[in-house]
């Protein structure tokens, strides 16, 4: 700066200040700078009047201030009048007035024991300035010119340096520490500035750094300052410990660790500064001893480690490291969701802290995610140790820790590589009075790994479970039977399932039909339902009239909807032509009660539901055996042929195809049991109410089973006209009743008008091959009748081709044939 502005008077520089100021105002305003910018600089003047006002205000340090502030105004000058001007990029304006901000502070700072009056609009003008945000609208886009202006007036941190360099000038060492201890928020800020360039000079020692008690001021300030405060003070904090190591011994009290640990959940950047410090300080011992009990600590550690900072991460993980030492920092982690040292000393601890950890496992409530993390980290092979090798309580608290893994399948999976299967076994066949505590945990992790596939690799592990279902208590009979339905569920179980039959499964389950535990009943029969799914004979075998009464019982009282639901698997699971069992069914009024679940369902079909709805239309169809009319006649008096209709349009494909199934048998016997009228009698009666198009005569739904009458007919072809293909075979058979002899013209006309001509179309394209044989079949009929030829012929003529090109061999006689209804084929074809 020139030796002439160094003799300015106070009212020479404030004039020559205000004139700078409206230079600056003037030029924005005339170029492309935002005006916001030129708003700001109108308030400068005035704020500098009221400085020039006090005689006091004259003095070097706050002369010195003034000059900062000119030498920013002729910047701020000197980047509007330049070349480069007009590409000025909105960072630069916001630079440049943030600048003249910190000048602003430097006067505030310089004059903080003079009384000046407006001084409080001096203090708004100066966070005004430091807090401006411009629109890029009015100043134009960033380019490569803007870069050469920045090399020419400097970074924002060369700047930020230029102005603690003048801070230094302006005050004295005395003054910066008067402000770190006493002053206000603004005061300090600029005072920590200085003292934070004070230190990483070195102008300071650290007997001052200790007679002046920095150290403690600093963390008494660190509480109560404002975040931009804060990040400066632990800057200072980290400088003055990687200056002097014997200054961690100086942060290590409690107090102090606690207001360090507070700034873990600020910021990001105040974060990362105060992880990065306590990092640096856990290598004392009495930190590491103090801070694992501060409240939050760990927990905000473990977010940090998990967050998306590298540095501030690596920093998380070092400290946890260290703090890991101790066990109960350890079990904090774990509940805190970091699980590493928690593995660590299931690995390699004592036998007493693998204990702790074992049994501070075994009472976490973990999510699948946490699950699958401990296992990964390998958690699963040392509590496996635990339990084949450790005492009694090693073994239990291992156990439990293994029981709340388990319930993740991929922990199954290494469960059962770790080789635990035969030793739980072994446990539950031991009759040793002391590992009776044992057993439940153990048929509890069985239960588990049954779900698994893999646990087929244990020959015999079905049959050993069996065979205990009689030697032990409830809860373990409980885990047992989950065990055993799991297995026998697996699809590659079937030799399994035929083992099991052949040692008595079924007798020893009958029993169970009447425990008094709702929960273990329940269980036996999803069993019995799994196993009975392909032994139907023999199921029918060893259930005899009362265990059918005692079923029909359960699904009638019970309030479970699983024991109700497997109870009826059960019962659909018997041979529908076997007629014993029907009259039993019957007799226990069973029909009413199915009815009755149908009816009452509404809204949204869950899982369970569409289980159960599969179930009772298979009984359905026992109920709708086409030779016993009279059956069919009880069936229809219960309301059994609109559920049907409404299972047609509700629940899976299989639902679906045995409702069309038994609609079948029942439409069977239609043409039999309708009432034809005579020819005098149809004269103006035709469109009676009881009157059926189709079979020509009167019909009703509870005495001939009409489909047309029940409202079934459009009902199935939509099913036919959809995506799924597994019930159509089914829904063909349904339709093809209304195609028999004696009703063929009105069957085929009625089908044509609800579009089932197209659909059986479809069938052909993308149906199984015995689909495709039916609709062949039914078309073949429809076809006889020479207007549905015309109408239908030449969209059904190009499925056809195809069929014959590329076909199933069973399907070419028929095609063939109705090729040559088509009269696209000769009848003396070789086709024929």
């Amino acid at each position: 700066m020139s030796g002439e502005s160094d003799c300015k008077s106070l009212c020479d520089l404030v004039m020559d200040l205000q004139a700078s100021a409206d230079e600056v105002s003037s030029l924005a305003k005339e170029s492309v700078i935002s005006t916001d910018f030129s708003l700001i600089i109108d308030k400068l003047p005035p704020v500098l009047m009221d400085i020039k006002k006090n005689k006091l205000m004259d003095t070097p340090p706050i002369l010195k201030a003034l000059e900062a502030l000119e030498t920013e105004l002729r910047r701020a000058k000197a980047l509007i009048t330049s070349p480069k001007g007009e590409s000025l990029h909105v960072k630069q304006i916001q630079q440049v007035t943030q600048n003249l901000g910190r000048s602003l502070g430097l006067v505030l700072f310089a004059g903080h024991d003079i009384l000046v009056d407006g001084k409080d609009n001096i203090r708004s003008l100066q966070k005004e300035m430091m807090n401006a945000r411009f629109s890029s609208d009015a100043i134009s886009s960033y380019d490569s010119k803007s870069e050469e202006i920045v090399e020419e007036f400097g970074t924002e941190e060369e700047s930020e340096n230029e102005i603690v360099q003048e801070t230094e000038s302006c005050v004295s060492i005395e003054d910066v520490v008067m402000q770190v201890k006493y002053g206000d928020d603004d005061e300090f800020r600029y005072a920590i500035l200085g003292l934070y360039s004070l230190i990483s000079d070195n102008k300071v020692s650290d007997e001052w750094i200790n007679d002046e008690g920095i150290i403690p001021v600093l963390f008494n300030r660190l509480g109560s300052s404002k975040p931009y405060n804060r990040l400066t003070i632990i800057r200072i904090l980290r400088t003055l410990v990687a200056y002097n190591d014997q200054n961690k011994e100086k942060m290590v009290d409690i107090a102090h660790l606690s207001t360090l640990v507070k700034s873990l959940t600020r910021d990001l950047e105040e974060q990362k500064e105060a992880v990065g410090l306590l990092s640096t300080l856990s290598d004392v011992s009495a930190v590491r001893r103090r801070i694992g009990r501060i409240q939050g600590c760990i927990v905000m550690l473990v977010a940090i480690f998990n967050g998306d900072d590298q540095v501030a991460s690596r920093d998380a993980g070092k400290l946890l490291n260290t703090l890991s030492n101790n066990t109960q920092n350890a079990l904090h982690m774990a509940e805190a969701g970091y699980f590493k040292p928690l593995v660590q000393y299931l690995k390699e601890g004592s036998d007493m802290s693998k204990i702790l950890m074992a049994t501070a496992l075994s009472r976490m409530e973990l999510r699948d995610q946490t699950r699958a993390s401990i296992g990964e980290n390998g958690a699963i092979e040392p509590l496996v140790k635990m339990f084949k090798e450790g005492k009694l309580e090693a073994k239990l608290s291992a156990l439990s820790a293994l029981q709340n893994l388990s319930s993740l399948k991929e922990n199954t999976s290494r469960l059962i590589t770790s080789g635990i299967v035969a030793s739980l076994l072994q446990l539950l066949f031991s009759v040793t009075s002391v590992l009776m505590t044992l057993r439940e945990p153990a048929s509890a992790i069985l239960a588990r790994i049954a779900k698994s596939e893999s646990v087929l690799v244990n020959k015999d592990i079905a049959l050993q479970m069996l065979s205990l279902l009689n030697l032990c208590s409830p809860a373990i009979q409980y885990h047992l039977l989950k065990a055993l339905n799991s297995i026998s569920g697996h699809p590659s179980a079937s030799k399994v399932r035929r083992k099991m039959k052949e040692n008595g499964a079924f007798q020893l389950l009958l029993p169970f039909l009447v425990e008094s535990s709702t929960k273990i009943r329940t269980a036996a029969l999803k069993f019995m339902y799994t196993l009975s799914k392909d032994s139907a004979e023999e199921l029918s075998e060893q259930v005899g009239e009362t265990h059918l009464s005692t079923i029909i019982n359960i699904i009638s009282s019970s309030k479970s909807e699983k024991e109700k639901c497997a109870a009826i698997g059960i019962i659909s699971n018997l041979p529908a032509s076997e007629k014993k069992a029907t009259d039993t069914l019957k007799r226990a009024n069973l029909l009413p009660v199915l009815i009755a679940i149908v009816d009452s369902s509404q809204g949204i079909l869950t899982n369970a539901m569409s289980r159960l709805f599969e179930s009772i239309s298979a009984i359905l169809i026992r109920f709708t055996i086409s030779s016993d009319k009279k059956l069919q006649l009880f069936s229809a008096e219960n309301g059994i042929i609109p559920v049907l209709v409404k299972l047609l349009s509700t629940g899976s494909s299989l639902t679906k195809c045995n409702a069309a199934t038994a609609l079948a048998q029942l439409s069977q016997n239609s043409v039999s049991l309708r009432k034809i009228r005579k020819p005098s009698w149809l004269c103006g009666t035709s469109a009676g109410a009881a009157f059926c198009e189709v079979h020509n005569g009167n019909c009703f739904v509870k005495t001939t089973f009409c489909l047309i009458k029940a409202e079934a007919i459009r009902p199935l072809i939509q099913i036919l006209e959809g995506k799924e293909r597994e019930a159509d075979e089914a829904v063909l058979g349904a339709l093809s009743t209304l195609l028999q002899d004696e009703i063929l013209e009105s069957g085929s006309n009625y089908i044509a008008r609800q579009s089932g001509v197209q659909a059986i179309i479809k069938v052909l394209e993308f149906g199984t091959v015995k689909a495709q044989q039916k609709g062949l079949w039914m078309l073949d009929r429809i076809f006889r009748t020479e207007v549905h030829r015309m109408e239908y012929g030449n969209s059904a003529q190009v499925v056809l081709i195809e069929l014959a090109q590329k076909g199933d061999l069973k399907l070419k006689p028929t095609v063939a044939k109705l090729l040559a209804q088509l009269e696209l084929l000769q009848p003396q074809s070789s086709y024929f």
